[in-house]
């Protein structure tokens, strides 16, 4: 028996308190019948079922009185089960709302959520009968409401943002200034000792990896482990449970008072997104929302209508080309900035979203002209990682006007160099200089990349310069998982060791890293950790260690780690050289070129020396006095000895930088000179470790 309601309006999507009730919309071209069921305060129980009464357009709406802030509720869609033909509804799911602004539980990939009986001879073409809704996570009605108290957006402009990638739960998880029951939450990342230490590493932007609600995959939980990275969504709209502290609004006021502390402390705050799937996988996959409700429409089907395209590797692709599927997607990011005041975006898989119906990517598809045109986007950072396993799916530079992008090649060819590659040299060059021939044709500035050295997804620094292979084991797939080619370089050791010299070396490296990424054109992004040499233990591949294999190590060592204030020294000095900062692109031009290259004997680069496969030696000049300079500055000259001997190099002879430069960085022993630092002359020499680099300026450019 179900209960009617009164009709309702089609819009606003999802469920709104309003006139002492709640109006709830729902998109399903697939459904015959639709039925929303609310739940007591426990979500056990069912205690009412209400038909919707209208269908506009394929949505269908009810208006129901007397429903209250903290609800829970699902949908279950009454419609054709024929996975052939792409279609799979059924109403003994209980189904999320694809609109929940809140999820009353952490999802665990329960086997009674697979729309068919698991283990039968036909697979996923048999409806399963049982009630999920017993132990289903439901969806929360929350109030709108919350006191901002004037909260403004720190607005730092792109070519000025230094991005932290970072975890919610591993970031404070061990902290121990943190009170226990805050840390590992959205409160905890708002408490002030962890906020102090982003200030005081001089940080701008934090990069949260995926904080909407996801779910963990039933394998994960047999074997006792977990999706920590995230990148399993399914609810676009909320706030994933498991790093709420406490309330009944499934985390949505302490989220929005986490960005609102961050924000007073000058921080802006970046979601790492995922659009391109969901959670429920392929035809094999459970049945949480979308699949249930319209499969045909929220995803990419193949002409086999009862397999999906993958252009993700997770097993299904949502199809953001189709009108409906979009609109929830621009819905879901303009309700993060304008409702959730967050600053800007990371896409996960990028192209993927943004493919036409016939999975081609170019400028003019549906997703990337929504974002085009839409006001409330075009104010926030918007950054892709350019690459999907699709056809043509590596679309580095690829993206249009108002993006910046993950720069994969950043990563790869400054290891490269760092690991003493043959005819590495123009590259590290190039990529050094802001990645101009990828990014200059797009009418894009220096900002459009963000420059990597390590990620969430692959060693971390320490590791990087630990490990020649990956060491995945603990994730209990025989080690195949995870990326084999990894650009790393031991030092000579595989893993921990006491041999001071080749710990003297790692330690030199993650320096050059270092001061390579802070001292390069574009936008630098810091694995959050490899400040103070967190390892994995040689995992590249931890996205299911909830765990210290994963978690921040805040113990006194890594705290005394001389590597925070170096990078801290790093990030201060970038942010008083506008010429690093520079929107215009070098040209190598003019009385003054902004951007001059040297061998190591302080003579203009030939082309001989730039062809050389074994050349290992190179500096270069990044004049703040340029004829093109908009915010003339410090002239920055860069040294780089990347090979495995010391090398003796001569200063520039060029009069015009100014009569001397200043050491500012020298990673041979990590020193950051202050007061009386070394001063050279031009023509002057100096001698260089072996994998090791100096920073010099030029206070007063002429």
């Amino acid at each position: 028996m179900t209960d009617t309601c009164e009709p309702g309006h089609p819009w606003p999507m999802g469920m709104h308190l309003r006139d002492g009730g709640a109006n709830f919309a729902l998109y399903s071209s697939a459904a015959t019948v639709v039925d929303l069921c609310l739940f007591d305060a426990d979500g056990v129980h069912e205690v009412r079922r209400i038909r919707l009464p209208r269908r506009t357009d394929d949505i269908w709406h009810g208006f129901v009185p007397g429903i209250e802030a903290g609800t829970r509720y699902g949908v279950r869609v009454h419609g054709a089960y024929d996975p052939e033909n792409g279609q799979r509804c059924n109403p003994n799911k209980l189904l999320l709302d694809p609109y929940t602004r809140a999820i009353d539980r952490p999802l665990r990939g329960e086997a009674v959520t697979f729309g068919y009986a698991l283990g039968g001879e036909e697979e996923d073409l048999v409806m399963d009968e049982t009630d999920s809704a017993p132990v289903a996570a439901k969806s929360v009605v929350i109030a709108p409401a919350f006191d901002w108290e004037g909260d403004q957006p720190p607005g730092t402009p792109m070519a000025d943002t230094v991005f932290y990638e970072m975890n919610v739960r591993g970031f404070t998880k061990t902290m121990d200034e943190v009170p226990e029951e805050l840390r590992g939450t959205f409160a905890g990342l708002a408490n002030p000792p962890a906020i102090e230490y982003l200030k005081k590493l001089g940080v701008t932007a934090v990069q949260l990896l995926p904080v909407q609600a996801f779910n963990d995959e039933g394998r994960l939980i047999d074997a006792g482990l977990a999706n920590y990275w995230g990148y399993n969504t399914i609810g676009f709209f909320a706030p994933e449970p498991r790093y709420c502290y406490k309330g009944t609004d499934g985390g949505v006021a302490e989220f929005r008072g986490m960005v609102k502390a961050l924000h007073r402390a000058g921080i802006e705050v970046i979601l790492d997104v995922v659009y391109n799937h969901t959670c429920e996988g392929n035809h094999m996959g459970p049945t949480m929302s979308f699949k249930g409700i319209d499969n045909d429409a929220y995803y990419r089907l193949m002409d086999e209508r009862r397999y999906y395209n993958d252009f993700s590797g997770t097993g299904n692709t949502l199809d953001v080309s189709n009108p409906p599927v979009l609109r929830m997607v621009m819905d879901s990011l303009r309700y993060w900035v304008e409702e959730m005041h967050v600053d800007g975006f990371r896409f996960d898989l990028a192209p993927a979203i943004a493919r036409d119906a016939a999975g081609a990517f170019e400028h003019r598809t549906p997703f990337l002209s929504a974002v085009a045109q839409d006001p409330v986007l075009r104010r926030v950072k918007m950054i892709a990682e350019p690459w999907d396993l699709g056809d043509y799916g590596y679309q580095v530079g690829g993206f249009p006007v108002g993006w910046s992008e993950w720069n994969g090649g950043y990563r790869d060819e400054v290891r490269d160099f760092w690991r003493s590659a043959d005819q590495s040299l123009p590259a590290f060059a190039a990529r050094l200089s802001g990645s101009q021939e990828i990014f200059a044709p797009s009418r894009r500035p220096p900002s459009a990349t963000v420059n990597i050295v390590t990620v969430h997804d692959g060693f971390t620094l320490r590791d990087l310069v630990s490990y020649n292979e990956k060491h995945n084991e603990a994730n209990g797939e025989d080690n195949r998982d995870g990326e084999s080619h990894n650009r790393s370089w031991n030092c000579g050791v595989e893993g921990e060791t006491d041999d001071e010299a080749v710990l003297a070396l790692r330690a030199r490296q993650q320096r050059n890293f270092l001061t390579t990424l802070f001292m390069s054109r574009g936008v630098p992004l810091l694995l959050g950790g490899d400040e103070m040499g967190r390892t994995q233990r040689g995992s590249n591949n931890a996205y299911c260690q909830d765990s210290d294999i994963s978690w921040y190590d805040w113990s006194e060592e890594r705290r005394k780690d001389p590597l925070i204030g170096f990078t801290a020294g790093l990030i201060a000095l970038r942010k008083s050289l506008p010429v690093l900062r520079s929107e215009h692109w070098p040209t190598g031009e003019g009385d003054r070129p902004d951007a001059v290259w040297y061998s190591v004997w302080g003579l203009p680069m030939e082309q001989e020396e730039w062809d050389h496969p074994a050349a290992r030696c190179l500096s270069v000049v990044f004049d703040g006095g340029a004829d093109n300079a908009v915010e003339p500055g410090p002239s920055v000259l860069l040294m780089f000895n990347g090979a495995p001997e010391a090398h003796t190099f001569t200063v520039p002879k060029e009069q015009r930088f100014g009569p001397a430069w200043t050491l500012r960085v020298s990673t041979e022993d990590g020193t950051l000179p202050e007061g009386e630092a070394k001063v050279l002359a031009p023509g002057e020499e100096v001698s260089i470790e072996a994998h090791a680099m100096l920073v010099l300026t030029q206070d007063a450019p002429a």
